[in-house]
C-alpha cells in the first residue's frame, strides 16, 4: 500500500485538480450534478480559481499517494456557521481502501480548524449506498430534504461537531 497524505492543494495544482475532477465526471456520471462533456467546454472551473487565489472558505483537499493526486473533496463555507462537502472522488482503483473515510475526515477537521464548531452539509445520490454508508460512519445523519428543485433527486445528511 502507497504512503497516503491528506492536505489542502497549493496554488500550482489547480491543474491537477481539473484533471482529477474531470476523471470523476466521466466514471461516475450518476454521483455528480454536473456533466463531463459539458465540463469540458469549461475552459477554466471556478474551483481552479479558487485553489490558484487560496479563496477564503472554500478548499479542495486531496489524497496523494507518493505524491500523486488520487482523491479530492471539496468545502466551500455557506454562512456563518455551516458549509458544505462537493465532489467527494477516489480514484477507481484507490477505491475500497478507506481513502475517502480519510478525505472526509480530514475535511471535517480541517474546516472546524477554520471555522469552530461548524455544521457540514452534503448530499448524495439515492442508491449511491457505499458513499452514504461512508458519511454515516463518518459521522453524518440524514436529514430532512427542504429544497424543493432537490426533494427527490438527492439525500441530504449532516455533520454536527460534537461539543466538548
Amino acid at each position: 500500500m502507497n504512503y497516503i497524505c491528506y492536505r489542502k492543494l497549493h496554488p500550482e495544482e489547480s491543474k491537477a485538480y481539473r484533471a482529477i475532477r474531470l476523471e470523476s465526471l466521466e466514471q461516475f456520471p450518476e454521483s455528480f450534478c454536473a456533466n463531463y462533456h459539458e465540463a469540458l467546454k469549461i475552459e477554466k472551473f471556478q474551483l481552479e480559481t479558487d485553489i490558484e487565489e487560496q479563496t477564503f472558505g472554500k478548499f479542495v483537499l486531496g489524497a496523494y499517494a507518493d505524491d500523486v493526486l488520487i482523491g479530492i473533496c471539496t468545502f466551500v463555507k455557506s454562512d456563518k456557521n455551516s458549509g458544505t462537502i462537493y465532489q467527494m472522488y477516489v480514484k477507481k482503483e484507490f477505491q475500497g481502501k478507506n481513502i475517502g473515510q480519510g478525505l472526509i475526515e480530514a475535511v471535517i477537521h480541517e474546516a472546524g480548524r477554520q471555522f469552530n464548531d461548524i455544521e457540514i452539509l452534503l448530499e448524495v445520490a439515492p442508491g449511491n449506498d457505499k458513499a452514504y454508508n461512508l458519511y454515516r460512519k463518518t459521522g453524518f445523519l440524514e436529514i430532512e430534504n427542504t429544497s424543493a428543485q432537490n426533494i427527490n433527486k438527492v439525500i441530504m445528511m449532516k455533520y454536527t461537531p460534537q461539543k466538548n
